[in-house]
Formats: C-alpha cells, sequence, structure tokens
C-alpha cells in the first residue's frame, strides 16, 4: 500500500464515505486531536512502567481510535459500521481513577504539571483530551457527534490528571504545588 496518494496536495481530504471536505474542517480538526492524543497516550504508555496501567492505556488508545473513525465518517455517505463507544468503556476509566485514589493522598492543594517526566507526559496528554473535547462540542453544534464520544473524553482527561498523580507518586517525586506570589 502506498502511503501518499497526493489527492490532499490542494488542501482537502476524504473523509469516510467519500465527502471531500477542506483539511481545515471541524470534523479534521475533531479526529486530528484525538490522533494527535491517542499519540500522546503511547508516550505515557511506553515511558510508565506499571502493567496494570499500560494495558488500561493501551485500550485508550484502541477507544480513541474507534473515536476517532467515527468523526471522521460521513453519516450520510459511509457503509463503514464502526463499533460504538460503550458505557462499559467510560465505566472502566471511573473504576481506574477510584482505584488510584484509594492509593494516592488526598488532593489538598492546585497541582502544576512537572516533577517528574512522565507525569508531565500524562498532563499533556490531559490538556490534549480537553482540547479534542472541545473540538468534539463545537463539532456537536453543526453535526451529530455521539453523547458518549463528549462523555468518554470528559472523563479520559479526568484519569489522566489521575494518572499523572499516581506516575509522579509511583515515582516518589513531589507534586509541584501552584503558589500564588
Amino acid at each position: 500500500m502506498k502511503i501518499y496518494t497526493k489527492t490532499g496536495d490542494g488542501g482537502e481530504t476524504s473523509l469516510i464515505g467519500g465527502t471531500r471536505v477542506p483539511k481545515h474542517h471541524l470534523k479534521i480538526e475533531a479526529y486530528g486531536t484525538v490522533d494527535e492524543l491517542n499519540s500522546y497516550i503511547g508516550v505515557v504508555r511506553d515511558s510508565f512502567d506499571d502493567g496494570n496501567s499500560r494495558d488500561v492505556l493501551f485500550q485508550i488508545q484502541n477507544t480513541l481510535f474507534v473515536i476517532g473513525s467515527h468523526l471522521a465518517e460521513d453519516k450520510e455517505k459511509s457503509n463503514m459500521k464502526l463499533p460504538p463507544i460503550e458505557e462499559a468503556q467510560i465505566a472502566l476509566l471511573e473504576t481506574q481513577i477510584d482505584a488510584m485514589n484509594e492509593i494516592l493522598p488526598e488532593l489538598q492543594f492546585f497541582i502544576l504539571p512537572g516533577g517528574q517526566i512522565t507525569s508531565s507526559f500524562a498532563h499533556v496528554a490531559r490538556c490534549i483530551c480537553r482540547r479534542a473535547e472541545r473540538c468534539a462540542t463545537h463539532l456537536s453544534e453543526s453535526e451529530e457527534v455521539e453523547a458518549d464520544i463528549i462523555k468518554y473524553l470528559n472523563r479520559l482527561s479526568d484519569y489522566l490528571f489521575v494518572l499523572a498523580r499516581f506516575i509522579a507518586f509511583k515515582h516518589e517525586a513531589e507534586e509541584v504545588k501552584w503558589v500564588v506570589r
């Protein structure tokens, strides 16, 4: 399979279903941001040596690929049967958040990203996730976006925040407190 097709050289790309849109279209921005998030989660997964977290992050990456596919689809022209985003995928994030919070000290102050490199990577992923959520909600103003996609992205950003804290904790790194000067 050739990687380059030259069909995007004029600034357009195809959605699933064949519709051509400009590369700055909201759908492209939304699924492109989800792709960026997926890549950064790969960095976190490859940088954190915790079997359970690595498995969960792999599941998250697969879910994000499905979300990107949904966002890239022209529902009126596509015949592709995409897997749904299910409540169980959201529940997994909530279960993981609760499990990590059982181990972590209670959060009593605002924290700044930093203190440990992999924790910082997780914070970057969290910020990209928030941007992906903003893109999806913006897109939902003009097109149908499944509610569970937005819900998943919202919960995922919470998971990534707690994961960043958990990674710092596992590495015995002190959280960087936000201090007003």
